[in-house]
């Protein structure tokens, strides 16, 4: 059986209370041909001082020091002292199953490049874990369990940042860690899809993903809700927006009001519709507002739907189905 070296690339910045988990999980792997590039993004706590003990007894541990700032210079330089045929992320607050290597290994020798390796996660918290993030990780697993993960793309990151495994050249084809473009870990997804990499379906959970109040995709402004809106619309006007379809905006709550602005802005025209009789009617950043109705009448659309109410998400893409029309060719839902 080959055993190819993994590379495995952590930023960490002050998880005193839970390196120490995430690196015995690591040492506990059953594929043991690993290397880990752990780097200290200025950390203030005791983690360093984790680290440093565990490097001391494990040659396969490097720890490093970010001289930039943020995480994606803390994974750039990981990936740059990196020497493995394979790549994979992990979080330092998070802990992995000790078969997770092995099976993502497994994936790709079976699979070849142009994959992507995955696998279920399964979110927790000391507290319990809220409705959003359990209803997040059904979604994310059941996607991943038959490797349709792009098929909704532009609804949320479909790739969990943490357990993702990817040949090193692929990852070099698709730029690394270079965009200095938050979020970074579905910004990395949309060039994963961009490039066509194959996600390989999994129906094994291999990691476990730890959520607290303070965790960096909480707190810090780049996981912030306009980011990912952007970032959503970056992405569909480069890969999938036809301008010989008639654009049409649906909802005018804050995201498609975000949506609207940006399209006046970069000079694409859109109709813009919704089924709040308030707003029906009125012009806003100067286009009227039309009823859901109108999108019978107008020829070959493609709609960006930002409605977040789950029941009315269902009767739109029911009523899609029974026009014909095809997700990501026809629609993308924003939320």
């Amino acid at each position: 059986m080959q055993t190819p070296l993994v590379s495995i690339l952590i930023p960490f910045k002050n998880t005193e209370a839970y390196i120490e988990a995430c690196l015995v999980s690591i040492l506990n792997q059953t594929y043991v041909n690993w290397e880990l590039l752990i780097v200290d993004d200025s950390s203030s706590d005791s983690s360093i001082s984790i680290v440093e003990k565990f490097a001391k007894n494990e040659d396969r541990i490097t720890l490093l020091k970010n001289k930039g700032t943020g995480i994606i210079d803390a994974l750039r330089l990981a990936f740059k002292h990196s020497k493995g045929t394979f790549i994979t992320r992990m979080d330092s607050d998070d802990i992995m199953h000790s078969n997770k290597l092995n099976i993502l290994v497994n994936h790709l020798l079976n699979h070849g490049k142009q994959h992507v390796a995955t696998g279920l996660v399964n979110y927790f918290c000391d507290e319990g874990i809220k409705e959003g993030y359990k209803n997040y990780e059904i979604w994310l697993n059941n996607l991943t369990k038959t490797g349709n993960n792009y098929s909704e793309i532009y609804k949320e990151c479909v790739i969990p940042s943490p357990c993702w495994m990817i040949h090193r050249d692929d990852l070099m084809a698709c730029d690394a860690f270079n965009p200095n473009r938050y979020p970074e870990d579905y910004d990395l997804a949309f060039r994963f899809y961009k490039h066509n990499y194959k996600c390989i379906p999994c129906d094994t959970v291999i990691h476990d993903w730890r959520d607290y109040s303070s965790r960096t995709s909480r707190t810090h402004e780049h996981y912030a809700e306009n980011h990912f809106i952007d970032i959503k619309l970056y992405y569909f006007l480069e890969l999938d927006y036809n301008p010989e379809k008639s654009l049409i905006v649906w909802g005018a709550g804050n995201k498609g009001k975000t949506v609207a602005k940006t399209l006046i802005k970069k000079g694409i025209p859109f109709e813009w519709i919704c089924d709040n009789p308030k707003k029906i009617g009125r012009d806003i950043y100067g286009t009227i507002l039309k009823p859901f109705k109108t999108l019978k009448a107008i020829k070959n659309p493609q709609s960006i739907i930002t409605v977040a109410n789950k029941d009315a998400q269902t009767d739109i893409k029911n009523y899609m189905n029974s026009l014909g029309m095809k997700n990501i060719y026809d629609y993308v839902f924003f939320c």
